[in-house]
């Protein structure tokens, strides 16, 4: 993601302050279902999660999907 310009970032915020978005019910969306809500993580989980983060400068959903394709590929 890039970084938004003074000029830019102003648009955005007048845009959005007088187009609020319409928010409610997400009847299909991922997290409707229950079952495909994500488990939050214990301690541990949280300060590698964290570590790496800073670290490699990656999102944390970088870092859990790095972690997933290794725990794939050492069981492949």
């Amino acid at each position: 993601m890039k970084d938004l310009t003074d000029e830019e970032a102003a648009a955005l915020d007048e845009y959005y302050t007088s187009h609020i978005p319409k928010v409610g019910p997400n009847e299909g969306g991922f997290f409707a279902n229950p079952a495909r809500r994500l488990m939050p993580v214990d301690e541990l989980s949280a300060a590698y999660i964290r570590s790496a983060c800073e670290a490699e400068h990656k999102t944390p959903v970088e870092i859990i999907g790095q972690l997933v394709r290794e725990k794939i590929a050492a069981t492949a």
